[in-house]
């Protein structure tokens, strides 16, 4: 998949340069009337950077300038913190080693937010010119390390929570008692801010040696972390404003605390179960004791843990993984305050957006009813996290890259933000390289990757994991030879046509000229589906399909007809198999003509070789192949493969 070069900003251009503070009113008016998206704000109940919808009072200023005076929207204090807690105070309270005044530079997040950077480093990031230079040990995850560009990584040190809130790094202590040491190796990668790509983490529901939580433990660390620190810069930089009317703000770039919209973190999930899971996890999580629209998220997400179904005679992991809510659109907001966690919160006054990416691709998009288009709430996201990339792949991987694309953006409307508060890189329209992207998966495809390069720029620099794998080929439970039969292509671009060419020409007549049936013959993608279709039936060829989009009367039929014989080829997409599992009877010749993506189907497709006495398997691939070669022959093996004079190998 093709990568999408970022637009260089306005700086990088050259073409224009970030409007300049107004210094009086009378310039800030002129200011306004040439940036319509930074139009001054009306006199009414709006929603503001400091506190979801506020009554915003302009107050004239004895110099010319203006700010803004907000009232809270519960009980006229949510969210305005006094001197007494410890978390928050009204002037500069440092709790011991918590870093609670913004400047004190040794805080990650205060580092990361208050650097700017400058537009060679933009055309740097956008040519992508960093190479991964450094690595270090991945503790828990088997086989693998952590590699790196910019800065080496930093040991970490013996307080691990020292960038933490007071607060939340209590409530953790409490909460995770012994088990915090585990999550903290994951959560100092999020704090550096880089972009990471973590393929080889562990799902939930392969279960063989327990839950491991740690890792999304430790970004939801991390969020809750950094949506603390924003709010508690906004909410002090508001009482020192109020304590001080005479205060030019234009003048002083602590006050530079907001972006164009409030929501600053944005968790992407491909189902409803794993948005519970994530919900229900940040609420423990939290301090915040209230918990606001609950009952509205247990009636649409379910009120008990997933239960496993009885007597199945799937794979664990497939009734794990679609034991609970399965519907893959959910889109709502989440708002922090100083006393509650509200769910269901409007999208402007939110601090977190939990969604499906087709539900966001629809909300960008307008809806099903053609409703104004509305996305503006993305434009200032800072951390986005797509945890169960492997999965949203079995879904429409192009509703993610469509999220990706839209986030970032100027605003088309004033959203209540102070416009002399702004972070100059929002104007400058930098936001997309101070953005961290988590990426999460237990594998990698192509797909992830040209995302992670293509749409990733966090200017910290990126971190990925590196796995020496060591295949599945040992969880085959019979006797079958399996020949690996490998095609030339000279690029990507060919990598499809050249595959076709060979089945058609190579792999096809032998198997036209066979009287046996029985041949399953697997694809791993829609497309390649289609294509082998459309080509069996211009052959005339005796085959039944299955695939995601087969209705399930026309399923029983096929796999019917191919165990009796009446049809002598199966073809069977990788999707179809993710969503059903299906163990396909009368299966005597299995020809893959892709590999699949996830490693735990190859064995299932060869074991289903079980009922036939003379067993053949064949496989077809590439040079190309080598992420999901080395997931299955091993990583080692993988290699041989792809570097070898020969074309043709066999494993037994």
């Amino acid at each position: 998949m093709g990568k999408r070069k970022p637009v260089p900003s306005a700086g990088a251009r050259g073409a224009k340069s970030r409007p300049k503070r107004p210094k009086s009113a009378k310039q800030g008016a002129e200011l306004r009337e040439e940036n319509p998206q930074l139009a001054e704000q009306d006199d009414e109940t709006v929603d503001t950077e400091s506190g979801a919808p506020k009554a915003v009072q302009h107050e004239k200023k004895s110099n010319g300038g203006f700010q803004g005076i907000a009232q809270s929207d519960e009980d006229n204090s949510e969210d305005e913190y006094d001197a007494s807690n410890g978390d928050v105070p009204g002037g500069t309270v440092n709790k011991g080693n918590d870093c609670s005044d913004e400047t004190e530079t040794s805080c990650s997040f205060h580092r990361h937010v208050s650097r700017i950077i400058t537009n060679e480093e933009v055309k740097a990031l956008i040519k992508q010119n960093s190479k991964f230079k450094w690595e270090m040990p991945a503790v828990d995850i088997p086989r693998s390390k952590w590699v790196g560009t910019g800065e080496t990584m930093q040991e970490a040190c013996d307080d691990h929570l020292h960038d933490v809130k007071g607060k939340l790094r209590n409530h953790w202590q409490h909460t995770l008692s012994g088990h915090l040491n585990s999550r903290m190796g994951f959560f100092s990668l999020c704090n550096s801010y880089r972009d990471i790509m973590h393929c080889n983490k562990k799902p939930f529901y392969l279960k063989s040696n327990g839950v491991d939580s740690s890792t999304m433990d430790a970004y939801l660390m991390h969020a809750l972390n950094h949506v603390h620190r924003t709010r508690d810069v906004v909410i002090r930089n508001d009482a020192k404003l109020r304590n001080d009317a005479d205060t030019e703000i234009s003048d002083d770039n602590t006050y530079l605390d907001q972006g164009f919209t409030r929501p600053k973190v944005l968790f992407l999930l491909p189902l409803k179960s794993f948005a519970r899971r994530i919900v229900k996890r940040l609420i423990q999580l939290s301090p915040l004791q209230q918990k606001n629209a609950m009952g509205q998220f247990k009636k649409e997400f379910g009120e008990s843990d997933d239960e496993m179904p009885e007597h199945s005679t799937k794979p664990a992991d497939f009734d794990l993984l679609f034991a609970g809510d399965i519907d893959d659109h959910f889109l709502f907001g989440i708002k922090l305050t100083k006393k509650s966690i509200k769910l269901y919160s409007n999208f402007y006054s939110s601090d977190i957006i939990v969604a499906s990416p087709l539900a966001l691709k629809r909300k960008i998009d307008g809806g099903e009813h053609g409703k104004e288009k509305d996305f503006d709430f993305l434009s200032s996201i800072e951390i986005v996290v797509v945890d169960h990339a492997d999965v949203i792949s079995m879904q429409n991987w192009a509703h993610l890259e469509a999220v990706f694309e839209h986030l970032n953006h100027l605003p088309s409307k004033e959203h209540g933000t102070n416009v002399m508060r702004i972070r100059p890189w929002y104007l400058d329209q930098h936001a997309q390289y101070y953005r961290q992207t988590i990426l999460l998966s237990s594998y990698l495809t192509p797909e992830i990757s040209a995302l992670f390069n293509g749409l990733c720029f966090s200017y910290e620099g990126k971190i990925k994991t590196v796995t020496e794998y060591a295949g599945v080929l040992s969880k085959i439970q019979l006797e079958v030879r399996q020949v690996y039969e490998r095609f030339d292509t000279s690029s990507i671009t060919e990598a499809d046509d050249a595959r076709f060419d060979y089945f058609c020409n190579k792999v096809y007549p032998k198997i036209q000229d066979l009287d046996e049936g029985g041949l399953l013959l697997f694809v791993s993608s829609y497309f390649e589906y289609i294509r082998i279709s459309n080509f069996l039936k211009s052959k005339e060829a005796s085959f039944c399909r299955v695939g995601e989009a087969t209705s399930q009367q026309d399923i029983s039929r096929s796999r019917l007809w191919f165990f009796e014989g009446k049809k002598k080829i199966l073809l069977y997409s990788e999707r179809s198999h993710f969503y059903h599992r299906y163990k396909i009877r009368g299966t005597k010749h299995l020809l893959i003509y892709s590999l699949p993506g996830r490693k735990e189907f190859y064995p299932e497709l060869v074991n289903m070789l079980g009922e036939s006495e003379n067993r053949k398997c064949n496989v077809l691939f590439s040079r190309l192949d080598l992420l999901k070669l080395e997931r299955i022959v091993g990583t080692s093996s993988a290699r041989r493969l792809i570097s070898s004079d020969k074309s043709m190998f066999v494993f037994c």
